[in-house]
């Protein structure tokens, strides 16, 4: 009896240390269990800085398109405003800068004794530069006395006119020229075949004759 009592004993204290032992098991791994939950974000404040990183992404994307157009948008003001090459020197263009060439020169060139004044002054209209400056003096030294003295009158007409350069600000047009001149001297009139050399500037968008060169 003694022997079965001590063996009840023995497997009462084996039953509790092994309750215990389940026990301190079981707590331990509630424990493990509140210490991972712990070190764990929160999926809320996860979520909440994913959708902060999307909407700052998104506004640095707008920013950059938005400078990008700005941007495109000065280049296009600069180039068609500002300098247009294709819109001054197309086809247009040189139609333009040929008839200014083609007018200025039958002003230059033909004059009246009756009406030098009126004639010089539309021929001027025409000039530009240093090339104004040298046909006023010459009109006035040379020209006027001559025709009021032999009363030459000349007429000029262009048979022909080529631009051979053109930019925005200049061009280059050869032009021929028949010539008619009548004076006292010769009633009949001389006729006499030339070409020039025409060189023009824009001066606030009109072309106007800053060169008058013979070929």
């Amino acid at each position: 009896m003694t022997t079965n009592g001590t063996a009840d004993v023995t497997d009462a204290d084996d039953s509790e240390k092994d309750s215990g032992e389940a026990a301190d098991e079981a707590t331990q791994t509630d424990d493990d269990a509140a210490t991972e939950t712990e070190t764990q974000p929160e999926p809320k404040a996860g979520v909440a800085r994913q959708v902060a990183r999307h909407a700052r992404a998104q506004l640095v994307a707008i920013l950059l398109a938005a400078a990008l157009v700005a941007s495109a948008g000065v280049a296009a003001w600069l180039y068609f405003k500002q300098y247009r090459p294709d819109q001054q020197t197309n086809p247009v263009a040189a139609v333009v800068a040929l008839d200014a060439a083609k007018n200025g020169t039958v002003a230059l060139l033909s004059y009246s004794p009756d009406s030098l004044d009126k004639d010089f002054a539309a021929a001027k209209a025409h000039l530009t530069g240093d090339f104004l400056s040298y046909y006023t003096q010459f009109t006035e030294q040379v020209v006027t006395p001559a025709a009021k003295q032999k009363s030459v009158k000349t007429t000029a007409a262009v048979v022909r006119a080529a631009v051979s350069e053109l930019h925005p600000d200049s061009a280059v047009v050869l032009v021929f020229i028949n010539q008619n001149t009548v004076s006292k001297e010769n009633p009949n009139g001389s006729f006499a075949a030339s070409t020039v050399k025409v060189g023009l500037k824009k001066i606030n968008d009109t072309w106007l004759i800053g060169s008058f060169d013979p070929v």
